[in-house]
C-alpha cells in the first residue's frame, strides 16, 4: 500500500539538509525513483531485454579498457584531471549547458567532474567518440540531489 508523505515542506527541507554537500559531491549519480502502480507495473511496455543493457555495458567497457590501457585507469569514473581535460572535449553547445546547469544548480567542481564522466559513459554506452548535449543533459538529470529545489 503506497501512502503520500504528508510532511510539511520545513521538515522535508531539514531531513535532506542532513545530506551534505560534500558527500553529495562525491556520489555519482543520484536519482529520486518513485515506485511503480499495479497498472503501471502489468502493462509496462517492453524496452531493452538484459542481454542487450548487458552486450552495451561490455561493448562499453571494451571501449574505456581500450582507452586507458596501460595507464593504471580502468574506467571512466577513476578518471583524474589529466583525461577529463582530453577526453572529455566539449563543442560550445555543450558547454553553454554546462554553464547554464552550474548556474541554475549551483554546481560544485566536483559535480561537474562527475558530470563530465558519466555523460563520457553515456557516451561510450551509445558508442560515441564525442560527448554530446544529450549525453551531458543526461548526466545532469542524474543530479538529482544538486538541485537546490527543495
Amino acid at each position: 500500500m503506497q501512502r503520500e508523505c504528508r510532511c510539511p515542506t520545513p521538515a522535508i527541507q531539514r531531513y535532506r539538509g542532513r545530506l551534505s554537500g560534500p558527500l553529495l559531491d562525491r556520489i555519482d549519480i543520484h536519482i529520486e525513483v518513485t515506485p511503480l502502480s499495479e497498472d503501471e507495473l502489468v502493462s509496462a511496455p517492453a524496452t531493452e531485454s538484459s542481454a542487450q543493457m548487458g552486450e552495451a555495458v561490455r561493448a562499453a567497457r571494451g571501449i574505456q579498457q581500450r582507452r586507458f590501457e596501460g595507464e593504471g585507469v580502468y574506467a571512466n569514473a577513476q578518471m583524474g584531471p589529466q583525461h577529463l581535460q582530453k577526453l572529455c572535449v566539449l563543442d560550445s553547445d555543450c558547454v553553454s549547458l554546462l554553464r547554464q546547469s552550474i548556474r541554475e544548480f549551483q554546481l560544485s567542481a566536483r559535480a561537474y567532474d562527475r558530470i563530465l564522466r558519466v555523460a563520457r559513459t553515456i557516451a561510450d554506452l551509445e558508442g560515441s567518440e564525442n560527448i554530446g548535449t544529450e549525453h551531458l543533459h543526461e548526466a545532469v538529470q542524474y543530479r538529482t540531489l544538486d538541485r537546490r529545489l527543495w
